[in-house]
C-alpha cells in the first residue's frame, strides 16, 4: 500500500508501514473469523433456500447461457495466464481481458452482496478495513503529535481489488453449477441406465440411441416385440438429427437445473468444507493484494476443473 508523509511529519516510513500492516492483519484475522457464521447462515438449511431461491425468474435463462459461454471465458483466463506479456502479444492479452465472464445472476449478484456487507464490512455501512487502517495510523500519529491522517487514498486502492475479487468468485457459481451436473449425469447413468454419463453429452447420446431403438423396434416388419428383441442384439445407429435433439434437450434441462441446483449442492459444499476453504482462499488474497499493493490475484480453480470434466465428456462420447 502507497505510504504518503509530508517532510514536516517527525514518523518513519517504518512505523506507518507496519501500522498498515497490523491494521490489515487484524482485520482480515477478524473476517475469516466471521467465515464459519456466514456459511451457517447463508449456506446451510435454512438459509441455503432464501439465498438460492432467487434463482427462480430470469436466471432460469442466464445459467443456459452462462453454461454455454463458460468454456469461452475459460480460454480467456487461460489466456491471460499462460500467455506472456511481449510486444507482439499484447494484443491477445487485450482481446482476453474484453472476454466478459457471462451474465451476472440474481444469485450471484446476491452472494456477492452478501460477502461485501456480511463477510467483508460486519454489517456496517462503508468499508470497514479503513477503520482498521485508520486506528492503527492514528495510534503512531498520537504519539509524534501529527495531524490526523488523510484516509481518502485507502478507498480508492481497495474498491477496484474488493469489486475485481468478488467478479472472480462469482465465477465459481457458474463453475460449481457445472461440475454438479456432471456429477448429475454420473449418478443418473449409472443408476438408470447401467452406463457411465460423465456429462450432458453422454447422456444425450445414451437417451438418443435408447429412443432411436425404441423408434426403430415401433417400426419393424415383425412387429414392435420382436424388434424390440432384435434391436437389442443389434441396437440402430441414432440419426444426427436425433442426437443433437436429445442433447439440447438434455442441455437445456439441466441448465434448469443447475440455476437451481445450490439449494441442494451448497450445504453439502457447506458440510464437506469447500466453501469453507473457497471463502479463506478470497481472503489470503485479497489480504496478499492490499498489503502489496498488487492487483486481484483471486484465480478459483473451479471454472478449470469445470472444462477438464466437459472435455473428458466429449472424448468419451466420441465427438473429439
Amino acid at each position: 500500500m502507497p505510504i504518503v508523509t509530508s517532510p514536516e511529519q517527525n514518523i518513519s516510513e517504518i512505523e506507518i508501514e507496519q501500522a498498515i500492516r497490523s491494521g490489515i492483519e487484524r482485520y482480515f484475522d477478524d473476517c475469516r473469523a466471521r467465515v464459519p457464521a456466514f456459511i451457517d447462515r447463508h449456506f446451510h438449511y435454512p438459509g441455503a433456500i432464501a439465498t438460492n431461491r432467487m434463482a427462480l425468474g430470469w436466471d432460469m435463462l442466464r445459467a443456459p447461457v452462462n453454461l454455454l459461454w463458460a468454456p469461452v471465458y475459460a480460454l480467456a483466463c487461460l489466456v491471460k495466464i499462460l500467455v506472456p506479456k511481449r510486444a507482439g502479444l499484447m494484443w491477445l492479452h487485450g482481446l482476453a481481458n474484453r472476454v466478459p465472464a457471462g451474465f451476472t445472476t440474481r444469485v450471484q449478484q446476491h452472494i456477492s452482496h452478501l460477502i461485501l456487507v456480511d463477510l467483508l464490512n460486519n454489517g456496517q455501512e462503508g468499508p470497514l478495513l479503513e477503520s482498521y487502517l485508520i486506528e492503527a495510523l492514528e495510534a503512531v500519529y498520537e504519539r509524534h503529535t501529527c495531524e490526523p491522517v488523510d484516509h481518502q487514498q485507502f478507498n480508492k486502492l481497495i474498491e477496484p481489488l474488493v469489486a475485481d475479487t468478488l467478479s472472480h468468485y462469482r465465477v465459481t457459481r457458474t463453475a460449481s453449477a457445472d461440475i454438479t451436473n456432471s456429477i448429475t449425469c454420473t449418478v443418473l447413468g449409472a443408476f438408470a441406465f447401467q452406463k457411465f454419463t460423465p456429462g450432458g453429452i453422454g447422456l444425450g447420446v445414451v437417451l438418443a440411441s435408447m429412443l432411436a431403438k425404441t423408434l426403430a423396434a415401433r417400426d419393424f416388419i415383425l412387429g414392435e416385440t420382436i424388434g424390440g428383441w432384435y434391436y437389442s442384439v443389434f441396437p440402430p445407429e441414432p440419426s444426427l438429427a436425433t442426437t443433437a435433439s436429445v442433447m439440447v434437450a438434455v442441455m437445456a434441462l439441466l441448465a434448469a437445473f443447475a440455476a437451481l441446483s445450490g439449494v441442494i449442492f451448497d450445504p453439502v459444499q457447506a458440510a464437506v468444507g469447500l466453501h469453507r476453504r473457497r471463502l479463506h482462499k478470497l481472503l489470503d488474497h485479497l489480504q496478499r493484494d492490499v498489503t502489496l499493493s498488487t492487483q486481484s490475484s483471486f484465480r478459483p480453480k473451479d471454472q478449470f476443473v469445470a472444462r477438464i470434466l466437459d472435455t473428458f465428456d466429449m472424448i468419451k462420447s466420441g465427438l473429439i
